[in-house]
């Protein structure tokens, strides 16, 4: 029986439109990693796609040396070891810490690590209701991405582009941090690993706006 988080964040994001059977080999391998509830929706539900690709939960096997490359060098990673659980279209990974089970959002699209620094150290004290939280507060415009215009780019990009696969991604040629326009012109469907090393390799180190 699904827990009612996820209930909440299936009833704003419908069900799954692309499905991946949870590898049992991962999910005992996570078990004392990450937070139960998250192993839970592994096991019932499996590693998903939602809304025609906006939201993914995902193996942290498949991220594990994205994670690695994005974080070296950032404070963030001396905190903790994360390991990313979830991504949208557009490159945002969110990352969970193995010792204090808090959450981290790597914004590969403008070169940042969100954060919130007061409770990167300190414990959460029910790691099942912070995960449970943070996928019950998941809406559609939140995960999507705005033009210039302010007009959701997500809709427009499967209509024009066609639905994400799993290894892929929503991205901007040029480059948004080689110059390039937050412009729907300029948005174009591509390989996440590959897109996501470039843009770390142009950028550098990511940005900790706290």
């Amino acid at each position: 029986m699904r827990n009612e988080d996820f209930e909440i964040f299936i009833e704003e994001m419908g069900e799954a439109t692309d499905y991946e059977v949870a590898d049992p080999f991962v999910i005992e391998k996570y078990r004392r990693i990450l937070p139960l509830s998250l192993i839970k929706i592994w096991q019932e539900e499996g590693w998903n796609g939602y809304a025609n690709g906006l939201f993914w939960i995902v193996n942290p096997d498949e991220y594990a040396h994205l994670v690695g490359m994005w974080l070296e060098g950032t404070s963030v990673n001396k905190i903790d070891t994360y390991h990313v659980i979830a991504r949208t279209a557009f490159g945002d990974l969110f990352a969970w810490g193995e010792k204090y089970n808090r959450k981290i959002t790597i914004s590969c699209l403008t070169g940042s690590v969100i954060a919130v620094a007061s409770e990167l150290d300190v414990p959460s004290e029910n790691p099942d209701l912070t995960i449970g939280s943070f996928l019950a507060m998941s809406d559609l415009e939140r995960y999507d991405v705005e033009d210039i215009e302010e007009e959701p780019f997500f809709e427009r990009s499967v209509e024009k582009l066609g639905a994400l696969k799993k290894d892929e991604l929503y991205g901007f040629e040029p480059a948004l941090v080689l110059g390039g326009s937050l412009s729907f012109e300029n948005l174009t469907k591509l390989k996440l690993d590959v897109h996501l090393t470039i843009l770390r390799q142009l950028g550098g180190v990511p940005r900790i706006p706290y």
